[in-house]
Formats: C-alpha cells, sequence, structure tokens
C-alpha cells in the first residue's frame, strides 16, 4: 500500500470525525480523498461520495434520533423534492454532460476537470458559511416562513448532490434554522438524516452506470463510521463552533488548491 494511499484511508477516519461534530462538511473532504490520495477517477468518485457519506451520515442520524434530536417532519418537506432533483439530475442530467464540456483550439475543459472545478467552488461557498461567525437565531414572533422555500431548497441541494456527490449539510442547517425554526442541535441531526437520504438515492440512481469495487468502497465507508461515532464522542469535549471555524478555512484552503491545479497545473 503506498503512502497515499495510507493517508487516504487515514482520511476516511477524518470524515466521519467532521460529520460527527458538525453535522456537515464530510462530503467536502471525500470527493478530493478520492481523486487526489486515491487517483479515483472524479465521476466515479461522485458515485463512491454518495455512498460514503449516506452510509456514515445514516448512522449518525441514528445516533440523534436515539437523543430525539430528529425533526421527521421537516426532513420530509425538505427530503422529497430533493429526491427528485437526485433523480433526475444523476440519470438525465449528468449522463448528458459532454466531454469535453467545452473545446476551441486554445481551450479544453473536461468532464472530469470541469466536474472537480464545479466542487472546488462549492468547497468556496461552504467554507464562507464555516467561517463567518454568526449565529443563527429565530424569532418566535416572526410569521412562519412558507414550506414552499424549504422544498425549493431541498431541490436546489438534490441538484449539488446529483452532481457533485455533496450532501450539502452547509446549506441543509441553516435552512432547517431558517425556515423550519428548529433549534441548532435539532437541525444537526435532521440534516444527518436528509443528507444520508439524498446521498444514498443518489448512489442507487447512478448505480447502474458506474462498476463499484465494492472491497474498496466497503472498507473506506467503515473507517469512515468509526470516524462518525468518535466525532459523535467528541463532542463532549470540543467547541463545535471553533472547529467549524478552523474546518472552513481548511476547506477554503482545499477549494482555492482545486481550481489551481485543475485549471493552471
Amino acid at each position: 500500500m503506498s503512502s497515499h494511499e495510507i493517508l487516504g484511508f487515514a482520511a476516511s477516519i477524518l470524515i466521519g470525525i467532521t460529520l460527527g461534530l458538525i453535522g456537515g462538511g464530510g462530503s467536502i473532504l471525500t470527493l478530493p480523498v478520492l481523486v487526489y490520495l486515491l487517483g479515483i477517477n472524479p465521476t466515479v468518485s461522485t458515485t463512491y461520495s454518495l455512498f460514503v457519506v449516506g452510509t456514515t451520515s445514516l448512522v449518525g442520524a441514528i445516533r440523534y434520533m436515539q437523543q430525539r434530536l430528529v425533526n421527521y417532519r421537516a426532513a420530509l418537506a425538505f427530503s422529497l423534492p430533493s429526491f427528485a432533483a437526485i433523480y433526475l439530475t444523476r440519470t438525465y442530467l449528468v449522463p448528458a454532460i459532454p466531454d469535453p464540456v467545452f473545446s476551441t483550439p486554445a481551450f479544453y475543459l473536461s468532464k472530469n476537470v470541469a466536474i472537480m472545478v464545479v466542487f472546488a467552488l462549492v468547497m468556496l461557498a461552504a467554507s464562507g458559511s464555516m467561517i463567518r461567525d454568526h449565529r443563527i437565531e429565530t424569532d418566535a414572533d416572526q410569521n412562519r416562513i412558507s414550506p414552499n422555500l424549504l422544498a425549493t431548497e431541498g431541490v436546489l441541494v438534490g441538484i449539488l448532490t446529483g452532481v457533485v456527490g455533496a450532501g450539502g449539510g452547509f446549506l441543509i442547517i441553516p435552512s432547517l434554522v431558517l425556515l423550519a425554526r428548529l433549534p441548532i442541535k435539532m437541525a444537526v441531526g435532521t440534516s444527518l438524516l436528509i443528507i444520508a437520504a439524498n446521498s444514498l438515492i443518489g448512489f442507487l440512481s447512478g448505480l447502474s452506470l458506474t462498476t463499484i469495487d465494492w472491497r474498496f468502497l466497503l472498507a473506506f465507508t467503515a473507517l469512515s463510521i468509526l470516524g462518525i461515532l468518535l466525532g459523535t464522542y467528541l463532542t463532549r469535549f470540543v467547541s463545535g463552533p471553533k472547529l467549524k471555524k478552523a474546518f472552513g478555512w481548511f476547506v477554503l484552503a482545499m477549494g482555492v488548491y482545486i481550481i489551481v491545479k485543475e485549471t493552471f497545473l
């Protein structure tokens, strides 16, 4: 086993720890780990990422269910339109993306590079959400926002999940707090359930298009599950807000690195 492979499998534990500590961010790590450390094709990696993040998030969600920190009504309202968006994206949009995406005598943009660049832009957006030191508060006197907005956000997250294999926790948690008026801890638990459902639906939707190395995928996922169990335990000792901010800076650096590597190197 090469040093890159050792680092890749070690990083799978970090993916789970991140999900366990802050309720999101695991998918931001998964795709770069699979592509750059383990050398897996980006298109295949998006499928693998959906399985890893979905399975790991499901384990985390079960832990929150046991503490009654999951709002099933909000999860359903968000997930149903998201499921449809994921299915349509994985079944029709992703296979329809041409390769190359764009080509001129002076410029060539392959499908794999386009996926990584889009993912890097998602990372930059996610990092901004994590770095900003703000607390989302709800006002009990405000009129309840229409569930249609929650459904719209579900569609947007579904498209994101389908294209780049990201669970979208950095979008889901603020949506649940602001639009469904959930306390932050319940939003984290509900987010993990939504991420699990979205990711596994996305994985199943594209399963026929990819040859799966189940031995590798199950081993990688098992380490990630170990990580989320450890991360859930560490929440007793680690400050979530501080960790989230530090992780945001790391994600920002990774996003910039991917853009530079894929477009200039």
